[in-house]
């Protein structure tokens, strides 16, 4: 990459974006290139390294995980595209109403993976400026170490639509709420279909329509 080009690396947070996107009622927009899409508030001076997608696949809904898959598989046509999967844990909840116990499922590990990584890169010098899409205040740890150890460092944060936070605002030097560019939503869903290099036929979910 030029030296001159200030170096941007992207850490998206799955299921925050997710359920931000579900929340506005955006369906339409889960099938979306995130490399095209991200590209997009890309200023000139700037070079968009990559972007880091966290999650982890719900294993107890396969019609929600062959989506999922459908959507990863999509994605990694793009080498800027990386994919970072924790791990979808059973725990046992009390209801509130009734007392009476149910299962249910939670993500784990994506705080941490996020924080690492986005760690490592500033640390490793792999980039200038980070950028943070969620509304988690559980991700300030993270911000707050990389201002300590490198204060020239810019990390900005994009707030999934219909997500806020007051904290990570504080903590950033300047933050985009998403639910102002759907134009570039728009601009960046994925073809129906992709033909991956093996032959395969990747079809966009009729839910997702």
């Amino acid at each position: 990459m030029p030296d001159n080009k200030q170096r941007v690396i992207i850490y998206v947070d799955g299921f925050n974006f997710y359920f931000g996107l579900k929340n506005k009622k955006w369906r339409k927009y889960y099938w979306l290139d995130l490399v095209k899409f991200f590209s997009q508030f890309m200023r000139p001076h700037q070079e968009l390294v990559e972007v880091n997608y966290f999650s982890a696949v719900p294993n107890n809904n396969k019609g929600k995980q062959d989506r999922q898959d459908l959507f990863y598989s999509a994605n990694k046509m793009n080498p800027k595209f990386n994919l970072f999967l924790g791990k979808f844990m059973q725990k046992s909840v009390i209801h509130q109403t009734c007392g009476k116990p149910y299962i249910t499922f939670e993500e784990k590990e994506t705080d941490v993976n996020i924080a690492t990584n986005m760690i490592r890169d500033v640390v490793l010098d792999r980039c200038d400026l980070s950028i943070l899409i969620s509304a988690d205040s559980d991700l300030i740890p993270p911000i707050d170490f990389i201002k300590e150890y490198k204060p020239i460092h810019k990390i900005i944060t994009f707030f999934p639509p219909n997500r806020f936070s007051y904290d990570l605002q504080k903590k950033s030097n300047s933050f985009i709420k998403l639910d102002n560019h759907e134009l570039k939503f728009k601009n960046a869903i994925l073809d129906d279909e992709i033909t991956l290099p093996n032959g395969y036929v990747l079809k966009r979910p009729v839910h997702w329509k």
